[in-house]
């Protein structure tokens, strides 16, 4: 890996984090702030940063209040010469969360930011600035690329437990020192209230920090941003956002387990059963909370390529807004699939366009994995994958198309990384062991959870050939962290030789298994 020392980086951020922890947050966690305060705006759920590209990345706050968001970026830690950029007034119609874009950077560089908030009836009266740090995508090959990724946070009530240090896994992540982190989805648990204290099966008690939003399951806009808020209440996590850059896409618990376009359902739980009204607000509240550019289109989609310089093109999939009804899934003929046909040839143009070395298409959803939904009593299935291990019947037929279309085009490098299942694992895929013949051979590389519950290892389907080289489960269901498998992935291109390692690592990051790939080829 050819990244160039960063003297001093962890340092100055753990100053400037420990300053900004100082901050206390103005009112009981996870509650939204009051509007009639007095003292000056406060920032005490942090910064992010998003979607960086080669010369510009998003920046991310929250404000206590209402207040104008103020940013200062340099490529020096001390600020010299630092270029200012006035964002937006936050205020409650987005909860107080606002987005900035950083534009005309140098390519390659680490840039330090700080975000001021300032009184908009006063600018005078500021708060204590928030600083952070990102690294710009380089244009140089040789610069290489590493970054992390998983999925799967505060789910199955497994929460921030301050006695086992909260969300560690941030800190084995951001000691790589990743160029970003690719999160996979369920980056809430919007269906997954917490209680204060769980009994663990070997006598000990898992205790939470609980809130109000977290005690039930959401269904207003502000419950869902109260989930959004909740994570951000750990100081791992604040201090890693801080650090690294982040790609972020959606699965399904961001609004309910197994959720899809136009269900009602029957969950008890819930007063509200339109599945479209959930989403909606949780869309909203997904886009307030993350530094995502996508979401400020009209269309509001999570899908796009983030281009990463020469080596590397991220094609970030939405696997569930625009999938058909979860079923049997064994239909011989089937248009929309999981992705919807605007999608996928969406897809199929940018795969095609892409001139990086590396194509990693990020889905939320495992390829040859079977997930089950049996939320209603039935054999449905909720991923793609359905049992059957010959012909591609349902949403296979969508995954067949795209696979062909990868071939007869001769796209190289192509990777798919994803989580979900709450394991970790290693696919590779033949079509010399498929009943599915027409397509390259290609891996698939699973990890997570960040912190949740565990689970055993999925049944593979035959239909695209794939071979479990590695995995790493539980043998029961919903194993708390505090049993350990919390997994990361690590993904590390080699400048020179344009090589691709693959890592999949514990959450204390012990490497697990390793995987080289080399560039330049239609099938690996």
């Amino acid at each position: 890996m050819s990244h160039r020392p960063l003297p001093g980086r962890r340092g100055v951020l753990r100053g400037s984090l420990a300053a900004s922890a100082a901050l206390t947050l103005p009112v009981a966690a996870g509650a939204a702030p009051a509007l009639a305060l007095s003292g000056r705006p406060r920032a005490g759920w942090g910064v992010q940063t998003g979607d960086v590209t080669t010369d510009s990345g998003l920046v991310w706050v929250r404000s206590d209040r209402p207040a104008r968001m103020i940013v200062e970026a340099a490529a020096t830690e001390s600020f010299r010469g630092a270029r200012r950029f006035q964002g937006p007034l936050l205020g409650a119609g987005t909860d107080f969360t606002g987005t900035t874009r950083l534009h005309g950077l140098p390519s390659g560089e680490q840039i330090h930011y700080r975000v001021t908030l300032a009184d908009p009836d006063d600018p005078r009266r500021t708060g204590e600035p928030v600083t952070g740090t990102f690294r710009t995508a380089s244009r140089k090959r040789r610069d290489g690329v590493r970054f992390v990724w998983s999925g799967d946070l505060a789910g199955q009530g497994w929460g921030i437990n301050p006695e086992l240090g909260g969300y560690r896994i941030y800190d084995a992540m951001g000691a790589l020192d990743p160029d970003f982190f690719l999160c996979s989805g369920d980056n809430i648990y919007a269906d997954g209230p917490l209680a204060e204290t769980v009994a663990l099966p070997d006598g000990r008690t898992w205790r939470n920090i609980t809130t109000e939003e977290k005690a039930k399951v959401a269904e207003t806009l502000a419950e869902f941003r109260g989930n959004f808020r909740y994570n951000l209440l750990d100081e791992n996590l604040k201090a890693f956002n801080a650090q690294v850059p982040s790609i972020i896409q959606w699965d399904d618990h961001e609004v309910t387990n197994n959720w899809y376009p136009g269900e009602i359902f029957a969950d008890t739980r819930y007063t509200e059963k339109s599945i479209d009204v959930l989403a909606a607000r949780a869309r909203q509240a997904f886009s307030e909370y993350f530094p995502i550019s996508t979401l400020r289109r009209p269309d509001g989609r999570v899908h796009r390529v983030v281009h990463h310089g020469p080596l590397l093109d991220v094609f970030v999939l939405d696997m569930r807004t625009y999938r058909n009804a979860n079923s049997p899934d064994d239909q011989t003929t089937d248009w929309q699939g999981i992705l919807g046909r605007e999608q996928l040839e969406w897809l199929k143009r940018e795969l095609a366009r892409s001139q990086a070395v590396w194509k990693v298409i990020a889905a939320d959803m495992p390829i040859g994995l079977v997930v089950p939904d049996a939320t209603d009593g039935r054999p449905n299935i909720e991923a793609v994958a359905q049992g059957d291990p010959g012909a591609p019947l349902g949403r296979e037929l969508q995954i067949a198309e795209l696979l062909r279309f990868v071939k007869h085009r001769r796209i190289t490098g192509t990777v798919w990384l994803t989580a979900d299942v709450h394991h970790t694992s290693a696919q590779h895929y033949d079509p010399s062991r498929a009943a599915f013949k027409d397509f390259a051979p290609f891996w698939e590389f699973v990890s997570g959870p960040l912190n949740a519950g565990a689970f055993p290892a999925s049944a593979l389907d035959g239909t695209f050939g794939p071979d479990r080289v590695f995995v790493k489960a539980p043998t029961t269901a919903n194993v708390s962290p505090a049993g350990g498998y919390q997994f990361f992935g690590e993904v590390d291109i080699d400048g020179h030789s344009g090589e691709l390692t693959v890592r999949l690592r514990e959450q204390d990051g012990t490497v697990l298994f390793t995987q080289t790939l080399q560039p330049g080829q239609v099938g690996q």
